[in-house]
């Protein structure tokens, strides 16, 4: 019940802020965009469009989020409530990966790809991932230029290697790179086993540090676990 009423908080909390608004606007100009290019573009322009916006939402807007919390001492209030730190990353993850499925699903059915379940199920693993990596920096920052700073490590590890891998420029075993690995399933192609254990790994290894970061930040604004 918590989870539920964490998850539409956080939802509400998009909406009054404007990221629903905001990704409607950037849907209809990437939509343009996709219908402006040739017919042999479209399906890796559609990867990388979904990829580096939607997918990775929370990395961006992570900071922004948890910035606007901490100055409404929503953070606090949650830190002496009976909220847990896994209810808060899963709500978390959730409500930002909702948008991120809404945003891929119209993109990828404008650019007429195939596999539409596998290009969902990557954009949902690309946004759990990189929603996490946003929650685990924004714990540990007093401002916004502080995340963008932060963020800059994480963008060049991330976004560099999975359009590499998206035109084949890296070696084939690179292919098990996780973030190569959502790529691929991004664009529509089928995983390796490997490549699904070693994304599936980095997720948990996330959680968990996202879910260790929140309750530091917690305790630094005089939270107790309960």
């Amino acid at each position: 019940m918590r989870l539920k009423r964490l998850f539409l908080m956080d939802m509400r909390f998009q909406a009054k802020y404007g990221f629903y608004f905001l990704y409607e606007a950037l849907t209809i100009i990437y939509i343009a965009v996709l219908f402006a290019l040739p017919e042999n573009w479209k399906e890796k322009a559609a990867a990388i469009l979904i990829f580096s916006d939607p997918a990775s939402m929370g990395l961006f807007f992570m900071g922004a989020i948890v910035l606007l919390e901490k100055s409404q001492n929503t953070t606090c209030a949650l830190a002496v409530s009976p909220v847990h730190a896994t209810e808060y990353v899963i709500a978390k993850v959730s409500s930002l990966s909702a948008i991120s499925l809404v945003v891929a699903a119209i993109l990828a059915l404008a650019a007429g790809v195939d596999h539409l379940f596998i290009v969902l199920f990557g954009t949902f693993l690309s946004s759990v991932i990189f929603t996490l990596f946003g929650i685990i920096v924004a714990t540990k920052i007093a401002s916004l230029n502080q995340f963008i700073l932060w963020t800059v490590p994480i963008e060049a590890i991330c976004f560099v290697p999975a359009i590499l891998h998206l035109f084949r420029i890296t070696p084939a075993w690179w292919g098990h790179y996780p973030v190569n690995v959502c790529m691929d399933m991004v664009s529509g192609r089928s995983l390796s086993a490997t490549g699904f254990l070693a994304t599936t790994a980095l997720t948990v290894v996330l959680f968990m540090l996202s879910r260790f970061c929140v309750l530091k930040m917690w305790d630094r604004m005089g939270g107790v676990k309960l």
